[in-house]
């Protein structure tokens, strides 16, 4: 399986099989200054409707859209959409989010949109073993680094992608990476935005910094 940093939210994902995912296609604004992404896709995930993460629009491919919670298997690929909340006052402030799992070539990858709250113990539970974690962590409109941390500890997955923060591409008022990073061991800043993951060469705990690809 390789994973690809498109930036902000967006990942593209692609099975062995030739599957293609991408998550939360953002559209382009004042704030974001990456170029909007343009690949071909078979499924498209977006975790709410906000207009950095839902633009489907923008894929290519006439991909299959799923919005929401609830199961799909789509080319092989099994799906579960998660329901939790975009804030820490179930949703009060800004809506609902799907954490979406892509269980794929023996892995299982979690997408966890704009989460905004730490995840309950049953919530936690229910994710299962997750072997690729892909997190917001830069605070303000979602989760900060603190409650990423703590989702992280408490899941052990093989290798954790941080997303959703702050760069020179992408000026929301939210923290930089390195709030996430620091202090911790197997940080790997990458030259590159993407990743090839395989079940039997797993990771131990390694967070890696990817390279937005727009």
């Amino acid at each position: 399986m390789k994973i690809k940093y498109l930036g902000h939210a967006a990942f593209l994902i692609t099975t062995e099989a030739g599957v293609r995912i991408i998550t939360d296609p953002y559209a382009p604004n004042e704030r974001i200054k990456l170029a909007a992404p343009s690949e071909t896709a078979d499924i498209v995930t977006m975790s709410h409707s906000h207009g950095d993460h839902s633009n489907i629009a923008c894929v290519k491919g006439n991909p299959q859209g799923i919005m929401g919670y609830g199961r799909w298997n789509i080319k092989g690929v099994e799906i579960q959409g998660i329901p939790t909340f975009h804030d820490n006052a179930d949703g009060k402030r800004a809506g609902t989010n799907t954490v979406y799992c892509f269980t794929a070539d023996g892995l299982r990858v979690c997408h966890f949109g704009d989460l905004g709250h730490m995840l309950s113990d049953s919530q936690l539970i229910g994710l299962g073993k997750v072997d690729v974690l892909l997190t917001p962590m830069g605070g303000n409109y979602t989760m900060d680094a603190a409650t990423a941390t703590a989702i992280m500890s408490r899941l052990k997955p093989a290798l954790t992608i941080p997303m959703h923060y702050r760069n020179s591409k992408v000026d929301y008022p939210v923290e930089g990476v390195e709030v996430f990073t620091k202090d911790k061991k197997n940080v790997i800043v990458s030259d590159s935005s993407e990743i090839e993951v395989q079940k039997d060469r797993l990771p131990k705990g390694e967070i890696v910094v990817l390279k937005p690809a727009l």
